[in-house]
């Protein structure tokens, strides 16, 4: 039996499986909500649960593109996920520095996506009509072991939350919302800008989480599949929608086809 056989895979087709992974990793940072999803046998907690938790992804050498990086998070103590996680470390004597036993999946999703109605393509559609619905999206699949950091009287818990909210805060001042001070923009706002106490009394309720990724999959699910004269008319299907996310499904389309032909030319 494979050693894999109880590892959950992202349905992938080769044609659909064209990003490199270090734009994996940009999508990953440019859509930081990831969905936390954990399987873990209890008698108290579901075995599946999921979570929406913000993460960052911390990579050593941004010029190694096979680097897949780890990635950071905190999760409120009080979620039923959170117990189960705190359950099963607890249940584990041999557990070595409360690393779960279990895998762990997070999910993370382009926020422009589109329906693609068969009306698109001008190619196939005419000449036999053999032509379905589909969805157009993009999408990243992160796997790996998780450390937990839960013990609220540990040092190392209270030095990774104190850096965990700090760094998270950092980056979605100044990346997201543009808070950077130069050019007339407002400063960003600081971890140190609240009470001390406060800060410390809100880490005591939540732990942190700090996850290597073992794989990394990928799926730029863009009409790569159709041939170049039904992409183009998904392209000019979508810019004839005459919408901001329209625009953007075009853009994307026409960059993942680009991709493709100068693959197979």
């Amino acid at each position: 039996m494979p050693d894999d056989v109880n590892q959950v895979y992202l349905y992938l087709r080769a044609i659909h499986a064209d990003a490199t992974i270090p734009t994996l990793r940009k999508l990953i940072r440019d859509n930081s909500l990831g969905i936390l999803t954990t399987a873990i046998p209890s008698k108290i907690f579901p075995l599946l649960q999921s979570s929406h938790i913000p993460f960052l992804l911390d990579i050593e050498d941004e010029t190694n593109e096979n680097e897949l990086g780890t990635l950071r998070g905190h999760i409120a103590r009080q979620n039923p996920q959170s117990k189960a996680i705190i359950e099963s470390l607890q249940s584990q004597p041999s557990a070595i520095d409360d690393v779960l036993e279990q895998e762990v999946l997070i999910l993370f999703n382009s926020p422009v996506h589109h329906y693609v109605t068969p009306k698109f393509y001008t190619e196939t559609k005419p000449e036999s009509g053999k032509v379905v619905p589909t969805w157009n999206y993009a999408a990243v699949q992160a796997y790996g072991r998780a450390r937990i950091y839960h013990k609220s009287n540990s040092d190392e818990t209270t030095a990774f939350l104190s850096a965990q909210i700090s760094d998270l805060s950092q980056y979605a001042e100044s990346s997201i919302m543009g808070y950077t001070g130069d050019n007339n923009r407002p400063g960003a706002w600081s971890v140190s800008d609240a009470p001390d106490r406060y800060i410390h009394l809100l880490q005591k309720n939540i732990i942190g989480i700090e996850i290597t990724v073992d794989r990394l999959e990928g799926k730029f699910k863009m009409s790569q599949e159709m041939g170049k004269g039904d992409r183009e008319g998904v392209v000019q299907g979508f810019q004839s929608l005459k919408s901001n996310v329209g625009s953007h499904m075009a853009e994307v389309v026409r960059e993942r086809g680009n991709l493709k032909d100068s693959k197979s030319g």
